[in-house]
């Protein structure tokens, strides 16, 4: 029965070997797990997935097997899934979206929410005041209002939320994805142009030896270039949320960067970087970097290159607590401050295209901060960014 899964996978270029589907095998006879879908994920995930980059490629794999299975977002509260289950898209006038007011902070809105969870007792759709989906209210899913907190389900489009109640799985970037153009690669190369040192020319000795054999004893000297490049690259990439609509933009253009830059090391963050980054999407809440230590580890001349689209709420930005994910100490500006500061060449790529830069007010801000140090990801931008961190 699992041969047919065995040849999906290989199918869709996961390196799954004849010996490791063995493994799997007899681990089923002998009732290691329990005839759950779940538990079979994992033991056939552990057993025919050798390289942790692969996971995403599986997660798909086997989704497709199994017709697409979908784990429900996991909130901390026992809100009833029915409550939250989203029936349709609701289309909302504009003069509906003008009369809906902002509550005034994300200090209001959190004690608001506080109070509707001890009040609330029934599932609730199209409203104005409670946990629902559909409505105008600031809490819930799949309707509008200017400074919400969403709770479950997906995005309904608006891009409003200044909190979001739910389990986040998000993915590492692919470096191995094939390219369909070479301009990314020859935009960021002109950094290496201008990041060469060193001497001129230095002695080269195996070339001087045979030279002065072929010449009867006589010395001839050779020499060689010895400028070499030193160009050193800390890019830090933001993942999930509103990038999920960049990644294959972002994939291409960190792809190119592995290539090209020989000293590259790079970190994730979510939408805005506070006191901790990651390396590893799928361990980012166990085996995180702390700001403080990333910024001590390199050194003020390697180049910093941030990725991401800036598109969140001005709170993330500019206020304690601002985090879609968790209670930062700091504002996100802070740490932004101290980044620029230590890495005095640094630039922002923002793959949003950059006509819709003036109607997000997220995106000014950050350019306010960073000495309006943010690029497009284009080939005009690129080239302007590359010619900012070669000064």
């Amino acid at each position: 029965m699992l041969i047919p899964f065995f040849q999906h996978l290989r199918a869709a270029k996961l390196p799954v070997s004849i010996k490791e589907f063995l493994t799997l095998l007899e681990a089923l006879k002998a009732q290691v797990i329990k005839p759950s879908l779940d538990e079979f994920y994992f033991l056939s995930r552990a057993t025919l997935v050798k390289d942790e980059r692969l996971f995403d490629k599986f997660d798909k794999a086997f989704g497709v097997y199994f017709h697409g299975i979908q784990a429900l977002p996991e909130i901390d509260v026992d809100l009833p899934l029915d409550w939250l289950k989203r029936q349709f898209q609701r289309e909302f006038t504009p003069e509906e979206k003008a009369a809906i007011e902002a509550m005034g902070g994300l200090d209001k809105l959190l004690e608001r929410l506080k109070q509707l969870l001890d009040e609330q007792k029934d599932r609730h759709q199209g409203g104005n005041k409670w946990i629902g989906t559909n409505g105008t209210s600031p809490f819930g899913n799949g309707g509008f209002n200017p400074e919400g907190i969403r709770i479950g389900g997906p995005s309904a489009g608006n891009r409003t939320a200044v909190k979001v109640w739910e389990q986040r799985m998000y993915r590492d970037y692919d470096d191995q994805v094939e390219l369909g153009t070479r301009n990314i690669k020859i935009a960021l190369r002109r950094l290496r142009k201008f990041a060469r040192e060193g001497a001129e020319e230095e002695l080269d000795l195996d070339d001087t030896i045979a030279s002065t054999a072929r010449n009867a004893g006589f010395l001839d000297i050779k020499m060689v270039p010895e400028r070499h490049n030193t160009i050193k690259v800390l890019m830090l990439l933001d993942v999930g949320g509103t990038m999920d609509d960049h990644i294959k933009q972002t994939e291409e253009l960190f792809s190119a960067a592995r290539s090209e830059f020989k000293n590259l090391e790079f970190y994730y963050f979510h939408n805005c970087v506070y006191d901790f980054v990651w390396k590893n999407n799928r361990r980012r809440h166990s085996e995180r970097l702390m700001t403080w230590d990333l910024i001590r580890k390199f050194n003020p001349d390697w180049r910093l290159i941030f990725v991401g689209d800036a598109t969140m709420s001005p709170y993330e930005i500019l206020q304690p607590g601002g985090s879609v994910e968790y209670n930062n100490e700091e504002p996100g500006a802070v740490w932004l401050q101290r980044l620029a500061e230590r890495f005095p060449k640094f630039t922002w790529l923002n793959p949003e295209p950059e006509g819709v830069w003036e109607y997000r007010q997220s995106i000014a801000v950050i350019r306010q901060i960073l000495s309006h140090r943010m690029y497009p990801v284009t080939m005009s931008g690129l080239e302007r960014a590359m010619r900012e961190l070669s000064k």
